[in-house]
């Protein structure tokens, strides 16, 4: 019986020692996140705008470089709740209130994708991305001001992960220039395993730049359901991408974006004279403005067509 219990013992202490080293190794260090998921920081800012030391900074603060519960059970690095348009999974845990609903992921690869989609997609975050790509203390101030965070030394504790781990090196000054020639987007078929979540790239389309929002020009045999599975997107997106309703015609468009437009043009076109047979609609393809925008600059209502010659702001309100 003794030696049983000896025999027992030593099994036990064998087991706690295997369970706390591999929590030890489970464990990552800010260096170990960065060296993980720098490249994709990087992917994701070409592809979105997001500065890849904010992508990068924000996923290290808001997953306790990736060892929170979230982060590891959900895949949640950026402490996106779900809010009404979230059809995922989800995970429940206490936050600035008890048991609050937080978006769960396949893998961080989607976690990073949401995040920038997030930031792209809202309007109060609009404003971000008239910043230059490579000012992270703007950026940093900035989603403080928009809401994102109630901590109010969310800012400072950017700027110092940004700042300590020399974050601000994976930053590269995206303008319209450096866009449409960036070739990173362009055509590419290979296999891809990031975080273990292997995808697929193969698109049939050129993705084109216009004022920093990716499009695609449409082609024979192309429909919005094709180009959505093509581009990894929502049924939805590309309608409310184009501003266009769900008994839209995908042939009566020549070019179709694949991200959200912005909330102004490029400094270079601050109006246009309308021209006849001009629409607003038009003009909100032609120079990637998102159509509720040039409504609020020019005191629009939503679907007035105003008549040739009228001067059309781009920019702001007058």
């Amino acid at each position: 019986m003794y030696g049983f219990l000896r025999f027992f013992r030593y099994i036990l202490v064998i087991f706690l020692l295997v369970l706390f080293s591999s929590s030890a190794v489970a464990k990552m260090t800010p260096r170990d996140y960065v060296d993980k998921y720098s490249n994709l920081a990087v992917k994701e800012m070409k592809r979105s705008g997001v500065p890849a030391s904010i992508t990068l900074s924000q996923g290290m603060l808001e997953s306790n470089f990736g060892n929170s519960k979230l982060a590891i059970e959900a895949n949640n690095h950026f402490g996106i709740k779900c809010h009404n348009d979230w059809t995922g999974k989800t995970m429940h845990r206490d936050d600035d209130r008890p048991n609050e609903c937080f978006r769960s992921y396949k893998s961080v690869l989607e976690s990073y994708t949401d995040h920038s989609n997030f930031l792209r997609e809202r309007s109060r975050y609009e404003f971000l991305f008239e910043l230059k790509s490579t000012d992270y203390k703007g950026w940093s101030y900035g989603l403080k001001k928009a809401g994102y965070a109630t901590d109010p030394n969310y800012p400072k504790r950017l700027i110092k992960l940004i700042e300590d781990y020399e974050l601000y090196k994976y930053d590269i000054e995206l303008d319209e220039k450096d866009l449409r020639t960036n070739d990173d987007f362009v055509k590419v078929s290979v296999r891809k395993n990031i975080d273990g979540f292997v995808i697929d790239i193969e698109d049939r389309h050129e993705v084109k730049y216009n004022n920093g929002v990716k499009y695609i020009e449409v082609e024979e045999g192309d429909s919005f359901e094709l180009i959505s599975e093509e581009f990894g997107m929502r049924p939805w997106e590309i309608y409310t991408y184009n501003d266009l309703d769900a008994n839209a015609s995908v042939k009566k468009y020549r070019y179709l974006y694949i991200q959200p437009k912005k909330g102004r043009a490029n400094r270079s076109y601050s109006f246009h004279i309308l021209k006849h047979s001009e629409t607003l609609h038009y003009l909100s393809q032609k120079y990637g403005v998102k159509l509720r925008k040039i409504y609020k600059f020019n005191n629009f209502e939503k679907g007035y067509e105003p008549t040739a010659g009228t001067k059309i702001y781009l920019r702001k309100k007058h």
